[in-house]
């Protein structure tokens, strides 16, 4: 996919894997975007590794879950590391 695909992607997903994941929303937007880029670049190599299967096209549903997922499990850390920091 192209950059401005995962940024839009990114963006979408990031605004979902908020409303997933529990905790105080402290993310600005630009923040958030760069959640949803790297969580769907992790969800990627989650896919990869784990399920064999690698981010598809943009309208795919395995990419959208597997961007949700990475981008979820990556909003839920950074919750977790910068609940303890502040």
């Amino acid at each position: 996919m192209s950059f401005i695909a995962f940024t839009i992607l990114g963006l979408i997903v990031s605004a979902i894997a908020r409303r997933i994941v529990p905790g105080a929303r402290r993310e600005g937007c630009i923040t958030s975007i760069l959640l949803g880029i790297v969580g769907a670049n992790l969800g990627g190599w989650i896919g990869s590794r784990v399920f064999g299967t690698d981010l598809g096209q943009f309208f795919e549903l395995r990419t959208w879950l597997l961007a949700l997922l990475g981008t979820a499990i990556l909003v839920f850390v950074w919750r977790l590391i910068w609940g303890r920091l502040r």
